[in-house]
């Protein structure tokens, strides 16, 4: 079981990511104001982050920037949610130092698999293509092999999508 802490000032966001990841047995902790964030990882030391990118107060790059340089909290793995993508976005949000981007509203399948490979990274938090991904026809890429997973649906929220709403 791994700690993740989420970092979201949407309760329905919360209330799904928190329920998914104790479904696939994980422990999740919350924080619904940014500016805690910081507080709450050091008490909780979590083992992944999973943080929205467009909260008030602290954004969620600041956030991504404030733990990679904290001496404790610079090796977790973190992964970047948000609804709000344009094009550049993606960049800025691995140059901060995010290991994974998830849009919104996210594939539920998707999400499970990307939280997966965040917590089997290496420890230096570079994703490696393995024999499994390929075997399942997740695509990988010689040059970048950290996660980048975009939803297909443009319609809005299929079946397996949810948390496409932000405040």
């Amino acid at each position: 079981m791994a700690k993740i802490l989420i970092v979201e000032d949407n309760a329905l966001n919360v209330k799904l990511f928190c329920d998914l990841l104790a479904a696939h047995g994980h422990e999740p902790q919350a924080v619904t104001d940014s500016r805690q964030a910081m507080d709450a990882a050091h008490d909780f030391s979590p083992d992944l982050v999973i943080t929205d990118i467009q909260l008030p107060h602290v954004t969620g790059l600041d956030l991504i920037k404030m733990l990679r340089e904290d001496e404790e909290l610079s090796d977790v793995p973190i992964m970047a949610v948000t609804a709000y993508s344009a094009q550049g976005d993606e960049e800025r949000i691995r140059a901060a130092g995010a290991q994974a981007y998830v849009s919104k509203p996210i594939s539920v399948m998707r999400f499970a698999q990307t939280v997966d490979d965040l917590l089997h990274a290496e420890p230096e938090g570079e994703l490696k293509p393995d024999e499994d991904m390929a075997e399942s026809g997740e695509a990988t890429s010689d040059d970048d092999s950290s996660i980048d997973f975009a939803n297909d649906s443009e319609d809005g929220p299929g079946p397996t999508e949810a948390g496409g709403e932000e405040s």
